[in-house]
């Protein structure tokens, strides 16, 4: 028994020496495992680390200094406008502003209300704030408050620490120190707003513009935009968790705009500016020798500077609502039959045509028929599209015997009624048209209306009817459809005093990039027909004739002038009467008729091509626009100083 047991138990141990020799034996190999895999992981982490370390290295130091080291873009300094004489026209003054990045901003209605009182924060700041805070992203800088006062920026400062994320930034802000007087020429910047990011967008423009809050948007400063701008430069500064500005840390300065000097004499534009306050129209004055604008008047106008900042709602509408209508470019947009001031082109083409020549004479009974239109006999006060087209001298009994220059002289109407019903619309439209009627003249700005020549088609296409003998009769006095503008106008005068030669009006004298000068250059090499045409200068002697013969409109004011020169007046109707005299008086101002007038002068050498318009004038282009003519001459020719005249009113 005794031996069976030591056995069993001998037994026992054994198996249990064999079964903790295999535990022994799994607990090793597990811990090779384990240390094996914890070598592998100790690799991979060794090998993540170096390539974190060292092959990402350049990576991660960039994504760093990104919250670390910023771009901050600069805004460069906008190019300044002169006039020819080196007077400054567009400066630029340092101006500071209060901006905030709203996303950063706790309870920032409450912050917004705190300000009130603090810089005179108006509920027009708050609304423009908001107005712009809804056109950028939610992280960007939006401005709060324009043009601080230097107490505004002192009482901020001291209350600065209760605002954290609001900043005082000085910018450049556009002056215009003539204001009204050059804005139709000068235009203004303002906001960038939606319409013209997506202009940039369109135009991948948006780089030069990324320190640059303003832009041009009329005149000059839109269409020298690319010139005046600059590029922009970039500041790399260091800054903290706050996105505060720590130290700079390099710099590449911006490059200035290029300054621009204009064809303008500024002492004459603001000269013409004080004869046309309280009237409605436009002067241009030009050289006719190279097309240069000398000034360039739309009367009534407005101050530029309104919109610099963004003009308020209550001054917007004045402006829109205003019946004088400032907001419109009367010299480039403004559209008038050209009335009488056409007659020398329209003699030249029909000379040119052979149509007439300077023998050519017809009876002028103050009126003119149709040929076969059912009604005979003189025109009467009941006539109306009756086949009879009175001349202005018809209760005179007409002017009688006249040829081309007495045409242009006394301004017949029934001989020009003949030469366009000889000539016929479409050989007039083609002529016209090289004179720039119809047709954008090339000043650089944009604000220019094409005008309208009438022909056959445009009537088809717009008018749906078919073109009568009548249209016709009414575009030989530079009436009916046709509407032309003053710069048209002016651009058709200096091609007749040119003889020929078409020059482009234009602004831009010089500038440090001289492109643009070179591109007027190249369009002055246009030739309309043969420069030795005999018809030019007979033409022109006509437009003498205006001045200083006895049946001239402008007669009575230019005759003991200290200079020889040439014109044509216009009378241009508005509204068609069927009252036997005109009566401007009994008319509603809007009802009476345009005066205008074109001249040049010395008529030998010609210096100064002008064209006046005065909208809704008491009487016609000889007696209201020549007297302004003959004072404009009178001041650029000889240094005669205007004296202020009462405004002719009806009495």
């Amino acid at each position: 028994m005794e031996t069976k047991s030591y056995q069993a138990i001998k037994k026992k141990g054994r198996n249990h020496i064999r079964d903790h020799t295999a535990e022994a034996s799994l607990f090793i190999r597990r811990t090779l495992v384990s240390f094996f895999v914890v070598l592998v992981l100790f690799a991979i982490l060794l090998a993540n680390l170096y390539h974190l370390q060292v092959d990402l290295y350049d990576l991660f130091q960039t994504r760093s200094n990104n919250n670390r080291i910023k771009l901050i873009p600069i805004s460069p300094t906008r190019g300044l406008i002169y006039d020819r004489n080196g007077k400054v026209l567009a400066l630029n003054n340092t101006t500071y502003q209060l901006e905030v990045i709203p996303g950063k901003v706790k309870n920032l209605d409450k912050q917004l209300d705190r300000l009130r009182s603090i810089i005179d924060l108006t509920d027009d700041d708050i609304a423009a704030f908001q107005k712009e805070q809804k056109s950028k992203r939610r992280f960007a800088s939006v401005t709060l408050k324009n043009d601080l006062s230097e107490e505004q920026i002192a009482r901020f400062s001291v209350n600065q620490y209760d605002f954290p994320d609001f900043e005082i930034i000085g910018y450049q802000r556009r002056f215009y120190p003539y204001g009204a007087a050059l804005t139709h020429i000068i235009g203004y910047v303002s906001k960038i707003n939606d319409k013209d990011l997506q202009w940039l967008s369109e135009q991948d423009r948006n780089k030069d513009y990324a320190a640059t809050r303003d832009i041009g948007k009329l005149g000059i400063e839109k269409y020298y935009e690319p010139l005046l701008l600059g590029k922009p430069g970039y500041a790399e500064v260091e800054v903290n968790s706050r996105g505060r500005i720590i130290r700079k840390l390099s710099e590449m300065p911006p490059q200035a705009g290029q300054n621009i000097y204009l064809t303008l004499d500024l002492d004459l534009q603001m000269y013409i500016t004080k004869i046309m306050a309280g009237r409605r129209g436009a002067v241009i004055v030009s050289d006719p020798r190279n097309g240069e604008i000398l000034a360039m008047v739309s009367s009534p106008s407005y101050d530029s500077n309104l919109f610099v900042d963004g003009i308020s709602n209550k001054d917007f509408d004045t402006l829109r609502n205003d019946p004088d209508g400032p907001l419109f470019n009367r010299a480039t947009q403004g559209t008038y039959p050209p009335a009488s001031t056409v007659k020398p082109y329209i003699a030249f083409s029909a000379l040119s045509e052979k149509v007439i020549d300077a023998s050519t004479t017809i009876h002028d009974p103050g009126y003119w028929r149709l040929p076969n239109s059912k009604n005979k006999g003189p025109c009467t006060a009941k006539d109306k599209n009756n086949g009879c087209y009175r001349d202005w001298s018809w209760r005179r009994g007409g002017q009688g015997s006249v040829n081309v220059l007495k045409a242009i002289e006394s301004s017949s109407d029934t001989f020009f009624y003949q030469v366009a019903f000889d000539m016929g619309i479409d050989r007039l439209s083609q002529w016209m048209k090289q004179f720039s009627f119809g047709e954008y003249t090339g000043i650089d700005i944009y604000e220019e209306s094409k005008g309208l020549m009438p022909t056959r088609e445009w009537k088809k296409k717009n008018r749906k009817a078919s073109w009568f003998w009548g249209d016709t009769i009414s575009v030989g006095i530079g009436q009916g459809y046709w509407r032309a503008t003053p710069i048209q106008m002016n651009k058709a005068l200096m091609t007749l005093i040119n003889h020929g030669k078409v020059v482009t009006p234009h602004f831009l004298l010089s500038s440090q990039s001289s492109k643009q000068q070179d591109n007027y250059l190249d369009e002055n090499k246009k030739q309309l027909s043969t420069s030795n045409s005999p018809y030019w200068n007979y033409v022109l002697e006509g437009m003498n004739q205006v001045m200083q013969g006895p049946k001239g409109s402008a007669h009575l004011t230019f005759s003991k002038a200290p200079y020889k020169s040439g014109g044509k007046s216009g009378t241009a109707q508005v509204f068609g009467l069927n009252k036997q005299i005109y009566d401007a008086c009994n008319l509603p101002e809007n009802l009476r008729d345009h005066a205008l007038f074109i001249a040049y002068a010395p008529f030998d050498n010609p210096k100064v091509a002008i064209t006046l318009v005065i909208e809704n004038a008491l009487s016609g282009g000889g007696s209201t626009a020549a007297p302004i003519v003959r004072q404009i001459m009178d001041h650029m020719l000889v240094g005669k100083e205007y004296i202020p005249e009462p405004l002719n009113k009806c009495q």
